[in-house]
């Protein structure tokens, strides 16, 4: 098994999930982030992380405030946006769904 590639290619969309997730609890800072993944199992370094955060700002999900007075390594703070909301709320009917699905192991 090549965990490289199931985090490319399947387990991305759940870290996506898990960060829109906090950031409708509370604002998310990536190493905070970063941490809080640890937890759950998902190693993923900062030079994936922080481009995550920032594709998801660019597709409107996530608002970012940077710390007045941080300089080029300022503080971001990362706020779930009213777009960022109904994405949440799509995803979560879908992996309910899935879950419905796979969850019952007595079919495999």
């Amino acid at each position: 098994m090549d965990a490289k590639i199931i985090t490319r290619e399947i387990l991305l969309g759940l870290i996506k999930i898990h960060i829109l997730y906090h950031a409708a609890k509370a604002p998310v800072v990536g190493q905070w982030m970063l941490r809080e993944l640890a937890g759950h199992g998902y190693e993923i370094s900062p030079g994936t992380m922080y481009p995550l955060l920032q594709r998801m700002e660019k597709n409107g999900w996530l608002r970012c405030e940077v710390a007045p007075r941080g300089g080029a390594r300022a503080r971001k703070s990362y706020y779930l946006t009213d777009k960022g909301q109904e994405v949440l709320s799509f995803l979560r009917g879908r992996v309910e769904e899935l879950w419905h699905e796979i969850g019952d192991e007595t079919d495999i």
